[in-house]
């Protein structure tokens, strides 16, 4: 996870909140939603599964399209593409609909063979479409709904905690509160049995354990007391043998790497570092959330030549 990362979901969220209203319905923002997404083609966002899917697809268009993607935004994190897919069955599983009964579901309905997510990707190795890439988290699919949400909890601690570190505040205690909640619910998926066995159920751990130590290892060299991490509970990653998914930009081969379990604490996350030097501290927040919306809109518009 970067910085930047949750800078695009926050501006997603401004218009696809993740909560319902009063009368149990989406409380999406529909005029901003058809102004940026579906402008061109209205009939993009007649339902509100259609409306989510034009975001989880604007989502993969905004890391993985390309090189340049993949590289500046998603930091070479191939993971990202499961943080995703945790949003997206978290949006799913907040209202019932007799279609959509796990991911597998929606993937049928929107996903698999659709041109938008099958256009061919050049310059990166490791995935050759989005369809091909949320493949690689096959095993997410035919978990309930209502339970692989779970993996959503933790990446919103993690975005509420670039929340605060976008404002340049040194003052880490502000952090405890969301790094407390984060370890307990990274815990619980961790040391939960019935997914022990799971590739991709790993890889997003994997991901969200280097990412939390990547960001606490950054906060205690810039924190305004050092000792103010103290509070941060210590985690620990996955256990036993699994494959990483990982995909580089340009012509280097994809990695696909057993680690053990005696060697796992000492991997190289290469592909999970924080780019602090390219963050946005010190910009208005506004603004930069207009330069996402216009890069979103950018998107959208290419979006039409693949229905």
């Amino acid at each position: 996870m970067n910085d930047e990362m949750c800078q695009f979901f926050e501006s997603l969220w401004a218009d696809f909140p993740d909560t319902l209203d009063e009368d149990g319905n989406y409380k999406f923002k529909n005029d901003d939603i058809n102004e940026t997404y579906c402008k061109d083609n209205i009939d993009n966002c007649a339902t509100d599964l259609d409306k989510i899917n034009v975001a989880c697809f604007v989502l993969f268009e905004t890391f993985f399209k390309d090189s340049d993607s993949f590289t500046n935004h998603a930091k070479n994190n191939i993971n990202i593409a499961g943080y995703i897919l945790a949003w997206l069955s978290y949006i799913l599983s907040l209202k019932e609909n007799e279609e959509i009964n796990n991911l597998n579901d929606f993937y049928k309905k929107y996903i698999k063979d659709k041109k938008m997510y099958n256009n061919h990707i050049t310059g990166v190795n490791g995935y050759t479409s989005y369809q091909n890439l949320i493949d690689k988290y096959k095993e997410l699919m035919t978990i309930d709904i209502k339970n692989i949400p779970n993996f959503y909890a933790p990446l919103k601690s993690l975005c509420n905690m670039y929340a605060i570190l976008y404002t340049n505040d040194n003052n880490c205690t502000k952090y405890s509160d969301y790094a407390k909640e984060f370890a307990q619910k990274y815990n619980e998926l961790n040391e939960d049995p019935k997914n022990n066995e799971n590739n991709s159920y790993k890889n997003v751990l994997y991901s969200l354990s280097n990412n939390y130590n990547n960001l606490k290892r950054h906060l205690s060299e810039n924190c305004r007391n050092s000792s103010d991490i103290s509070s941060f509970p210590e985690i620990k990653a996955p256990q036993g043998p699994f494959e990483i998914f990982e995909a580089t930009p340009s012509s280097s081969l994809i990695a696909s790497i057993l680690i053990p379990v005696l060697s796992i604490f000492v991997a190289i996350p290469i592909f999970l570092r924080i780019a602090y030097k390219y963050s946005l501290f010190g910009f208005d927040k506004r603004l930069h959330r207009q330069y996402l919306r216009e890069k979103i809109k950018k998107i959208k518009k290419k979006m039409n030549n693949y229905i």
